[in-house]
């Protein structure tokens, strides 16, 4: 710690006064004291002089960045504004699975708004993510209630990612024979474009047309969407009933506030039902992120894509929850994976859950009957207006015939402040939400030149009662779990998310030290821009003039990122480093095709590689072929060269991490490259560990074609418990005319050379309102604080496995005895000695207030430690102290000192039951839950001990359970 002196602060330059790069210090934890020490302590002379030991000289950039210089928090928060302010904010009546929502001010402050939420890591370690465990339960009883379905899971990306998704469950689990889905040409036209895409790859044949004609087709299944693009509702038990006859299987896409009032998809004899959780309380942000909800029947549950939380118990038998039937998913099978997507919206999906929890279900109907009050109120008002209105039977969203009228009106609203859907030249489509009100219709109303009496035509529809005939309306309670029934004073809610985040270990409290996983630093200065009104409530397909600021905050972000990857097209539509993959791999595909090589399906892929690779591979249509890895864990070229030559004629890419999943700069990265482009194939680089590039390397500088960037990694936005997250892509010059695009709002002009490329998610670009974070942290750091951030990262690194060698061994090292950005730790040895695991490990760290690293990947028996440029040396050491103290204990073991069954590994986490309990073990209370002394100062409970993973696999339950039952 610095103490200047008074004298040399009044004589310095105003330069340095300024402290334009003051965030660069804030983002970064090491100081210039403190890097001196950690240099010192793992034998480096400099920090350039570690940087030239651990990366490549051939691969290092010949420049900086081509970034300008660091703005201050207040000054980029200032210039973001400015561009915010270029949106026009108008009322949405455009609907499409979009809507204006009021998020309850309890939620939006103490959980969009809270790092105790947002900066939480995927709920792998349970014990210490209960919180959000049962905000996500809650989240699935509330889409069983609304579906009618037994099981649901704890969301996906967007609605037609799900709808995508619910085709490939559909062939699953179909036993018809055909090749071809029924898709609804009602549904939305962003779901349709997703859904063809995903269809081309499979090798599906789609089949279009109206949901009453479904069941003339032979198909496995079917698409159908009620209510429909055009609002319109009906019984579609019938269809479904003729559609099981043939064995195909049916899924329908929905909207849960409609749900509230609406017979369920299972009361129809859907097998599927999907949709967006949007409005419940989740703004539009200019198309996300939002949680798709996703449900089936349990029968379906291992072919069910997502993921689950289920019901289990702890030591003690006190009730716990965790994932559930995770054998199902990417990183556990591959290529056989259900789905290659590893992220659920879970912050999303928590607000969305607490908005039920917060309304309740009377709270929630009168919402849900208030809204469809004021759109037949609206019809009502335009059918006496003299425009036909032949949506009879509806519940927000109507369609206007306004013929030669219709651009006249679309203006006169526009005018008024309201967009309209405009579906043709002769009809207007028109969606009612919860921010519409009485005033807002009546506005409407006059628009179309119908000065109406919204009072007495209030009275006129009441009496008719709505639009819904009776036989569509719900006869079933929903929510009849107390938790719905419960919270609905703030302070009672208030008590409630507390509660529930204080059993969450998050950034707030400590290091989150996964490898491959990046939690660095989520700046409050980058949060800010999230809730501006000017992002948040833009829907995704107003008009383009209208959304100005976000279109220059999008475009200046991607010039951000390809300034970063070297590439000079960047496609900001995958909002998931999962979906980034499969753009990118979609976009090799399609250039394969477009030069009459469609025939090239092999992919190779090293046998380290993340579990989303070969599962993305598959769902593009490819043949994954694993590439071998040697003694030192770098791709074996021999083996690449040979597999590379052997599959020539058909070789389409290679999917690579770089550096390495084994945490190490490959110094053979451009010759492998080199070796796939004499073969005809294209270099896919998987970019989870691109915080060891920015600033040093980059993926264009290296030779790949195509990159994915985890926004949620190396750009600072948050992992939210497990989502949201976002994947951009880079591409080279030859890929960019085949990266997505949108077939309801384009990604660019006229000129884009990508027009009329299908789709990978609902919206032209993603999660688009958590792009602002990006944007800031580039801002904020410059291009020479990017380029420290990655040097600090590699030295925080370097320091951990220095420190720790003697007591883990580091798996893999590069040539000079460097790792990268992180490093493997080798449990193996240990376990073979002492039975301890890396799971007893991973456990115990808790009771030292630590979420465990990475474990068994990318290797069984080991765990992955990445401390990201923004942890300090005093939280490094802290981390490493406890380390090496459980090393300690494990010695112990070895001593016979301790049981190879009971011990303070064996037996973590501890909680206060176990303090406060009867105590029998052959250690003390204090060794269970203050191992060191300054454990005591901040200490974080564990509010279950162990859980028994298998128990919950085996009694399969995935809903709420009694409120006692948590007690117990």
């Amino acid at each position: 710690m610095s103490n200047t002196p008074v004298s040399s602060s009044v004589r310095a330059p105003l330069s340095r006064l300024e402290q334009r790069d003051a965030f660069i210090a804030r983002h970064v934890g090491p100081d210039p004291a403190e890097v001196a020490k950690m240099l010192a302590a793992i034998g480096a002379p400099t920090l350039d002089a570690l940087i030239d030991q651990t990366v490549p000289a051939a691969i290092r950039l010949p420049a900086p960045l081509p970034l300008g210089a660091a703005k201050p928090e207040h000054e980029a928060l200032a210039e973001l504004r400015s561009i915010a302010q270029k949106n026009i904010v108008k009322k949405s009546l455009i609907g499409m699975g979009y809507y204006g929502t009021h998020t309850p001010a309890v939620i939006l402050r103490n959980v969009m708004e809270n790092p105790g939420w947002y900066t939480a890591y995927t709920p792998y370690q349970a014990e210490i993510s209960q919180g959000r465990l049962e905000a996500l339960l809650n989240y699935q009883q509330m889409v069983i209630d609304l579906t009618g379905l037994e099981l649901a899971n704890a969301s996906l990306l967007d609605e037609a990612t799900a709808a995508a998704e619910a085709m490939t469950m559909a062939r699953r689990v179909s036993k018809s024979k055909a090749n071809a889905f029924f898709v609804d040409e009602a549904c939305f036209p962003q779901t349709i474009d997703v859904v063809r895409t995903r269809a081309t790859y499979f090798g599906f044949e789609l089949v279009f047309g109206p949901a009453t004609r479904a069941a003339e087709h032979e198909v496995f299944g079917a698409l159908l969407q009620h209510p429909n693009e055009r609002g319109e509702i009906a019984d579609l038990g019938d269809t479904i009933a003729a559609l099981k006859t043939k064995g195909a299987v049916t899924a329908v896409a929905s909207d849960l506030m409609a749900l509230v009032l609406l017979k369920s998809p299972a009361a129809m004899g859907a097998d599927i039902a999907l949709g967006s959780a949007q409005r419940f309380g989740v703004p539009m942000g200019f198309g996300g992120p939002h949680a798709a909800f996703f449900a089936t029947r349990e029968a379906n549950v291992r072919a069910m894509p997502g993921r689950i939380i289920g019901v289990s118990k702890d030591t003690r038998g006190k009730t716990a929850l965790r994932m559930t039937l995770q054998t199902r998913e990417q990183h556990i099978r591959r290529e056989k994976a259900n789905s290659n997507i590893c992220t659920s919206q879970v912050l999303l999906a928590n607000m969305a859950g607490f908005y039920a929890v917060y309304h309740g279900p009377e709270g929630l109907r009168t919402i849900a009957a208030r809204v469809h009050r004021l759109a037949a109120i609206l019809a009502e008002g335009l059918r006496r207006a003299g425009f036909p209105v032949p949506t009879a039977a509806f519940f927000d969203t109507l369609q206007v015939e306004t013929g030669a009228r219709t651009g006249e009106i679309a203006a006169t609203c526009d005018t008024a402040g309201f967009n309209l859907r405009k579906v043709s030249d002769r009809v207007l489509g028109i969606s009612v939400d919860e921010t519409t009100t009485a005033a807002d219709i009546a506005t409407v109303l006059q628009c179309f030149g119908a000065n109406a009496d919204i009072a007495a035509l209030d009275a006129v529809v009441a009496a008719n009662g709505g639009a819904i005939p009776p036989a569509l309306l719900r006869d079933d309670a929903i929510l009849k779990h107390p938790v719905f029934n419960t919270h609905h004073t703030e302070h009672q809610m208030l008590r409630y998310l507390k509660k529930l985040q204080n059993r969450d270990l998050a950034l707030d409290h400590s290091m989150i030290s996964l490898g491959s996983c990046t939690m660095k630093l989520n700046a409050t200065s980058e949060m800010i821009p999230v809730t501006w009104p000017e992002f948040a409530n833009m829907h995704p397909f107003a008009p383009r003039e209208e959304a100005a600021g976000c279109l220059e905050m999008i475009d200046g972000l991607a010039d951000y990122l390809k300034a970063v990857t070297g590439f000079p097209a960047i496609c900001m539509q995958p909002n998931s480093g999962a979906q980034g993959e499969y753009a990118g791999l979609v976009a090799i595909a399609r250039y394969h095709a477009s030069r009459g090589e469609a025939h090239r399906k092999v992919c190779l892929i090293p046998k380290s590689a993340h579990g989303t690779n070969p599962a993305t591979a598959q769902m593009c249509g490819m043949e994954v072929v694993v590439v071998a890895c040697d003694d030192k864990g770098n791709v074996e070229v021999a083996d690449l060269r040979a597999k590379a030559a052997q599959h020539a004629d058909r070789l389409a890419a290679l999917m690579i991490t770089y550096p390495s999943t084994h945490g190490v700069f490959e110094e053979a990265i451009r010759e492998i490259c080199a070796i796939v482009h004499e073969h005809g194939g294209q270099v896919y680089m998987d970019g989870a560990n691109l915080n060891a590039q920015v600033g040093l390397t980059s993926p264009a500088h290296i030779g790949a074609d195509v990159s994915h960037m985890n926004l949620h990694k190396t750009f600072c936005i948050p992992h939210g418990g497990g989502g949201p997250g976002m994947g951009p892509i880079g591409l080279a010059a030859h890929l960019a005319p085949f990266m997505a695009d949108h077939v309801v709002a384009a990604t660019g002009g006229e000129d884009r050379p990508n027009k009329g490329q299908g789709a990978v998610s609902a919206a032209p670009f993603g999660s688009a309102s958590i792009l602002p974070i990006s944007w800031m942290y580039i801002a904020m750091m410059g291009g020479e604080g990017l380029r420290q951030a990655t040097q600090a990262a590699i030295l925080n690194a370097n320091y951990i496995a220095s420190r720790l060698a003697d007591h883990f061994p580091v798996l893999y090292t590069g040539s000079k005895g460097r790792v990268a950005h992180e490093c493997i730790l080798d449990v193996r040895p240990i376990k073979g000695a002492t039975g301890i695991s890396e799971v007893d490990i991973a456990k115990r760290l808790m009771d030292y207030g630590f979420h465990a690293p990475t474990m068994s990947f990318p290797v069984a028996g080991t765990i992955m430690v990445e401390p990201t440029e923004s942890e300090d040396l005093a939280e490094l050491d802290r981390f490493i102290d406890a380390m090496i103290s459980i090393r300690n204990e494990i010695r112990e073991i070895e001593a016979g000192r301790w049981t190879a069954e009971d011990n303070p590994l064996k037996n973590a986490p501890h909680t206060q039951a176990d303090f406060l309990g009867d105590w029998t073990h052959g250690y003390t209370r204090e060794q269970a839950v203050f191992p060191l002394a300054w454990v005591a100062e901040n200490k974080f409970w564990p509010s279950v001990n162990r859980i028994d993973d298998v128990y919950g696999d085996r009694n399969l339950f995935c809903a709420c359970v009694p409120m006692e039952d948590y007690a117990g």
